[in-house]
């Protein structure tokens, strides 16, 4: 997994509205990039609507928040729309990214899908710190509060 210090991978993946974006897109800002399991599930759900929430306090401290699954646009289209998310979710079917970043997958009851994970990433590109074994509730106001102490 990409650890605190690397660069994070160069990126080029459609939101829910088929616009590209890229990581150079957020040169000069923070990102926080968090991967999550599936969209319109309980926990998922949860995690995007609190950022979504919370979107303003992470623009107030120069940061841009990204969600990111192996769900394809038109699933994330439909999960934004659903639910009033505010924030992008990029959509990475062929996995390019996560696999890239080194996001681990898991056993769910017999289904596996990728580890809910996040990435701090600095106005140059760096990863500050990675959250591993994310419980979404409340997981905004932590990233939030971390940035806040690095900024």
């Amino acid at each position: 997994m990409i650890q605190a210090g690397q660069k994070f991978p160069d990126f080029a993946l459609p939101n829910q509205d088929h616009q590209t974006v890229r990581l150079s897109d957020f040169t000069g800002k923070w990102l926080v990039l968090y991967v999550y399991p599936k969209d319109d599930t309980p926990g998922c759900t949860l995690e995007g609507q609190q950022f979504s929430k919370t979107v303003g306090d992470f623009a107030r401290v120069n940061a841009s928040v990204l969600g990111l699954s192996q769900d394809d646009v038109a699933s994330h289209k439909s999960f934004c729309s659903k639910y009033g998310f505010t924030i992008p979710l990029i959509a990475d079917p062929e996995a390019k990214l996560l696999q890239q970043a080194g996001v681990e997958k898991q056993d769910y009851k017999g289904v596996e899908y990728w580890k809910r994970t996040t990435f701090l990433i600095d106005p140059k590109g760096i990863v500050k710190k990675v959250y591993e074994n994310v419980k979404a509730d409340g997981h905004d106001r932590e990233v939030l509060a971390d940035l806040k102490s690095m900024t």
